[in-house]
């Protein structure tokens, strides 16, 4: 099962945490989960991520065949609705294939991931 953690932390943090996992992977501890962790160092980014759930929960309910399909199911304007997927893309979270229906060229968006976890620390 594929994993999806998302967190906000600082660089140093996130470097620690690198540095942990390299140690624990050296010393024969790696338990091989499927785990991906996004981190953001700033709010502004993060605030973006969790204002855009609905549309990772689109892609993930409806599995639409292009963006187009799924600006008509969630009731989007596909220009910001691409705006928000390139966002994702560059973050992981989704993938973007490319295929051609009748002749034209379409992208279809696809969440790898069976779970998403937030690990929000105070």
């Amino acid at each position: 099962m594929k994993k999806l953690v998302v967190s906000c932390k600082t660089v140093d943090q996130v470097f620690t945490d690198f540095k942990l996992a390299a140690q624990r992977v050296r010393r024969g501890k790696f338990n091989g989960e499927t785990e991906y962790e996004i981190s953001f160092d700033n709010k502004a980014d993060f605030n973006r991520f969790v204002r855009n759930i609905p549309v990772l929960s689109a892609i993930i309910t409806f599995k639409p065949r292009s963006v187009y399909e799924l600006a008509k199911l969630i009731d989007a304007d596909v220009s910001n609705l691409n705006k928000t997927i390139q966002f994702f893309e560059e973050i992981g979270v989704i993938k973007i294939r490319t295929a051609s229906v009748a002749g034209r060229t379409v992208k279809r968006p696809r969440v790898e991931y069976d779970e998403v976890t937030f690990k929000l620390a105070v």
